[in-house]
């Protein structure tokens, strides 16, 4: 058997070599950074340990989360249940899993209302006939035949905001939309319809954990429905609201991560006035959060002057994050990562950027258009 000559060494030990190396740290960081999918960057990060070295310390996945939701930005600290995090795992492995979860959380797409019970309201007119909790029931009317609406407490002034709280059914949900219809109070004279001008939204978390009881009672009515009990970490612009009673749908400008599970509804403006004590009221008559709840391994807790993330993942079940945890590394998936370096090659910011095409072929393999054609077919 002959021994291999000096030019077929050279060639295999090229072939050994790691391109980040070659192409340098700070190309290599540039090129990842065109990675807008999770499943890519986990695809790349099976390719070898060097490469998910280099995607851990770098913190692409948080980089990739925030491009995803700015508001994860609001994280300070990354809480890892100790069960499932090895002793010999930097705390930027730690943070790598958790950041990939939650972006493929992000991508989930089964909008549903997010609403899992009332916090209170800034007043309420007649509790508990009038009260909140009204505003989840689904139907029009309430036992003995009785309206279903909340209702304000009655002022002068038609400035005087009201504002309505809820607890979604998870810590981290991802609102798309808010849904809200005014009340038409048709037992009064000319059936008027006591509406807001404007409203906003706002979401955050509480300073102390909420009660696990009910929360809407006589004795804290109100009590709850204070900003000082609140870290608001969105707020959103002013929408019109127009007085009609009709389920009237407020599109966020985009999909938003409400962190800590509490969204505040700010009715500003008051336009009817109830006849009987000339007093401005704002009455409604249901309201949705709409959005996906994001699953429970991933929860938050204040800290200091801040917020953290936890990941407690559910090892019992796969999880969300099908590239961390369900053994689909990538290196046997050869149409997939093909894909993905397609999107590269192919990329606007890589040909905008004048990216040599010998580079780009090297760290990701000779880029062979037939084979897609041969695939499509």
């Amino acid at each position: 058997m002959e021994e291999p000559g000096p030019e077929e060494e050279k060639e295999e030990e090229e072939a050994r070599f790691d391109f980040l190396e070659w192409i340098g740290p700070d190309t290599s960081a540039a090129v990842f950074t065109f990675l807008d999918h999770p499943a890519d960057l986990a695809r790349a990060s099976a390719v070898s340990r060097s490469w998910r070295r280099f995607v851990v310390r770098n913190g692409f996945s948080k980089i990739q989360c925030l491009r995803l939701c700015p508001e994860a930005s609001n994280f300070t600290r990354i809480i890892t249940k100790q069960a499932i995090a090895s002793a010999s795992e930097s705390d930027a492995e730690h943070q790598h899993r958790a950041y990939m979860h939650l972006s493929y959380a992000l991508l989930l797409d089964d909008p549903q209302d997010c609403i899992i019970r009332c916090i209170g309201a800034s007043t309420t007119d007649n509790f508990p006939e009038e009260t909140i909790q009204n505003t989840l029931v689904p139907t029009d009317w309430v036992a003995m035949m009785r309206p279903s609406y909340w209702s304000s407490a009655g002022h002068f002034d038609p400035a005087v905001p009201e504002c309505l709280f809820y607890r979604l059914r998870s810590d981290l949900c991802l609102v798309q939309q808010i849904n809200i219809q005014p009340f038409r109070a048709f037992f009064q004279y000319g059936d008027p319809i006591y509406s807001a001008k404007y409203v906003r939204f706002q979401m955050g978390y509480p300073k102390t954990p909420l009660p696990s009881q009910l929360l809407v009672s006589h004795d804290n009515e109100g009590q709850l429905a204070a900003d000082d009990n609140y870290i608001w970490t969105y707020t959103s612009p002013q929408f019109p609201m127009l007085q009609e009673s009709v389920l009237q749908s407020f599109k966020l400008p985009r999909a938003v991560l409400c962190i800590g599970g509490v969204v505040k509804i700010e009715f500003l403006g008051r336009v009817q006035k109830q006849e009987m004590d000339d007093l401005y009221y704002i009455c409604i008559s249901h309201v949705q959060i709409v959005g996906i709840p994001l699953p429970r391994e991933l929860g938050v807790d204040p800290y200091k002057n801040g917020v953290v993330l936890k990941y407690y993942p559910d090892t019992r079940r796969s999880g969300v994050c099908h590239g961390e945890s369900s053994g689909d590394d990538g290196r046997n998936s050869p149409s997939k990562w093909r894909n993905f370096t397609t999107r590269i090659l192919h990329s606007s910011s890589a040909r905008r950027l004048g990216w040599n095409q010998a580079i780009l072929n090297r760290l990701f393999g000779a880029h062979d258009a037939s084979e897609e054609e041969e695939e499509e077919t």
